[in-house]
């Protein structure tokens, strides 16, 4: 799995039929809540999703007002189906593109996002400095799966396509070191109804409370010992 091709195979009928639907509707809503708590009341006009999936995301961008005009990068045909069937009004484009090479013009959108794309990238340098050639500014959200038991966060996610494992700092050298300027870097966990959806309802309900206060009160200890997520909004000029 570890290259591009691989990857695409992995993903190019992911999103056939009805089986990540209802995880990738509630995992979509707690990544747009993410998006509009770090941009804090910016306004972006145009918006283009990148790696945008089976069109969740861009569903509640739309719901919710946000931007003006949307487009989407996407490298699954099925997915690239299911974001049209979803017939969205202000979704202006929806392109094929390989993972490194996005048909747009430079600067031509405010704003980027890749949300949990980056893990599965295998040039992650080469990804972002493109996306940052087309974005003005960039919001990414990654996982933070690399924890003491680093071998289980292999085992567990590498059948999703993740080769690439982050802590809150890797990240932000990661960003850095692809010419991003970091705004604003943050960690968090799960929603708690994405708990409950994988879990069910109580253990669900214990896990968040454990996951999100622990980080709250402890966050090196929490991060070392749970997965979590963290986004970042860099601007790329």
């Amino acid at each position: 799995m570890a290259n591009a091709d691989s990857i695409i195979a992995i993903y190019d009928d992911y999103y056939a039929g009805d089986k990540v639907h209802a995880k990738r509707e509630i995992a979509s809503v707690q990544s747009v809540d993410h998006v509009k708590e770090f941009v804090q009341g910016e306004i972006f006009d145009t918006i283009l999703d990148i790696g945008g999936g089976e069109g969740a995301v861009l569903d509640k961008l739309n719901k919710r007002g946000f931007g003006k005009t949307l487009a989407a990068v996407e490298i699954s045909s099925s997915g690239i189906e299911a974001i049209n069937s979803r017939k969205i009004p202000n979704l202006e484009s929806v392109l094929h593109f390989d993972g490194y090479h996005i048909p747009h013009p430079d600067k031509s959108f405010d704003l980027g996002l890749a949300i949990h794309v980056v893990e599965h990238v295998e040039h992650e340098r080469m990804f972002l400095r493109e996306a940052a050639r087309v974005c003005k500014k960039l919001y990414i959200e990654v996982p933070l799966e690399h924890t003491r038991d680093l071998s289980k966060a292999i085992r567990m996610s590498g059948p999703y396509g993740h080769i690439n494992f982050y802590t809150t700092q890797t990240f932000e050298n990661l960003l850095k070191t692809s010419g991003l300027k970091v705004e604003r870097l943050k960690a968090f966990g799960q929603s708690l109804p994405y708990e409950q959806y994988l879990a069910g309802r109580s253990k669900g309900w214990l896990k968040y409370q454990i996951r999100t206060g622990l980080l709250k009160v402890a966050p090196k200890t929490a991060m070392r010992s749970m997965a979590y997520m963290a986004g970042a909004l860099c601007s790329t000029s």
